[in-house]
């Protein structure tokens, strides 16, 4: 410890002030007779087709809705969720370059010089990722390489598409040479960003203003980049937790896109349920009924696009299920976790980008209704996500469009 202390002054002389993660080891220090807290949360998931609106929105807002016919699929945890209407991302347009920017709301993704910003799950991880192993989880189910995450300077995060490496790096540990490796990389890039830091604190002082300012954000995110390494370091020697699942068998099958997003909705669970992460985005690829969701209005050809989304709820139901079976702390693993699912689209037949599909479940909000909001005139998709960060004790302003948070969506207790 005291090679980390002295490391530790050398960087406040620096300028450079850093916060060691929450260990094991210093819980006597921040008081032993506290009981531990139960944490909060986020798994968001979208989907990139777009969902058939008039099986998806119930036609009455309120609590006395019926249930559409997606919903039924959903019906058991109908007082475990809300469902929004007449929502959308402010300016965020393009069709299906919109898909990029679900998690970030950040406008205009076809414009030429798009930046993206950064997105819902890395904003929530940069606050309370150091608390797990993993401070997120950014998962994709694609043959291709999308993502839902993106960093603060909006660069894409890459994916993780298999469940079974996923599986792999959550549960199996290395053998002692392998953490010795990775530990040595980390050190390795931890003493590179410490010159970078130096080298640059030095430049700083000859810039002019603005110059200053764009370094402060740069040695901001070193900080931040630097601080996340330092709290990978210490996991490396704290062992992975044990599971009697098995590794799931890999299947690339484009076609079986439901089987595959159930079986990483069972790895999304166990995350969950070992605390390995707290923060969990997923991106399901549909790309492979493309050509269906266009369906002019064709009966025989809804029918079929709507087969294969019930498909998708019934998926999405064994996940709700699944954390509300799991018991923690006299909840459940659901009312402790924010699931987040939607699209991109409110219509892929027309590739509109407005009156988007989206639930949330879970999380310890008042739920069982329907929020109904303006079809002409949408309300920003973005002040949910501003609620789901104070609903993680994120004291945030504003996200990406926000305008406030959320309307009529209050939290329990």
């Amino acid at each position: 410890m005291a090679r980390v202390l002295a490391r530790r002054s050398f960087l406040r002389e620096s300028g450079i002030a850093l916060a060691l993660p929450l260990l094991d080891a210093m819980q006597p220090a921040f008081g032993a007779d506290k009981e531990p807290v139960t944490p909060r949360r986020l798994v968001a998931i979208e989907t990139n087709m777009g969902i058939l609106p008039q099986f998806f929105f119930p036609e009455a807002a309120g609590g006395n809705y019926e249930l559409s016919p997606y919903l039924q699929q959903l019906a058991m945890h109908r007082e475990r969720m809300t469902v929004f209407s007449g929502v959308s991302l402010p300016g965020v347009d393009g069709a299906h370059a919109a898909e990029k920017c679900f998690l970030t709301g950040t406008p205009h993704p076809t414009r030429g010089g798009f930046k993206n910003g950064i997105s819902l799950d890395q904003f929530a991880a940069d606050h309370v990722g150091s608390q797990t192993r993993f401070p997120s989880l950014a998962l994709a189910m694609s043959n291709e390489n999308p993502t839902l995450s993106f960093t603060r300077s909006g660069a894409p995060i890459p994916a993780e598409k298999s469940p079974r490496q996923l599986f792999e790096r959550l549960f199996l540990q290395g053998d002692p040479r392998e953490v010795a490796a990775t530990v040595m990389h980390l050190q390795d890039g931890r003493s590179m960003l410490d010159f970078l830091g130096e080298q640059t604190s030095k430049l700083q002082r000859s810039l002019p203003a603005e110059d200053r300012r764009r370094m402060d954000q740069y040695l901001s995110s070193v900080r931040e980049l630097e601080r996340r390494m330092q709290a990978a370091e210490a996991w490396q020697h704290r062992p992975k937790p044990t599971v009697e699942a098995k590794a799931p068998e890999e299947n690339n099958d484009r076609n079986a896109f439901v089987e595959r997003s159930a079986t990483m909705f069972d790895m999304i669970k166990l995350a969950i349920e070992t605390d390995s992460t707290r923060i969990v985005s997923l991106f399901i690829d549909t790309t492979v009924i493309h050509n269906i969701t266009h369906h002019g209005f064709r009966p025989e050809t809804i029918a079929e696009l709507k087969g294969h989304e019930m498909r998708q709820f019934d998926a999405l139901n064994g996940l709700l299920t699944a954390l509300a079976d799991t018991a923690e702390s006299g909840e459940s693993l659901l009312d402790r976790t924010m699931v987040l699912y939607g699209t991109c689209m409110g219509s892929a037949n027309s590739h509109s980008n407005v009156n988007l599909p989206v639930l949330l479940a879970g999380g310890g909000f008042r739920h069982g209704q329907h929020l109904a909001f303006d079809q002409e005139n949408n309300y920003p998709l973005s002040n949910l996500y501003l609620s789901m960060l104070h609903r993680l004790g994120i004291e945030a302003n504003s996200f990406s469009t926000s305008t406030g948070t959320m309307r009529g969506l209050e939290l329990l207790g």
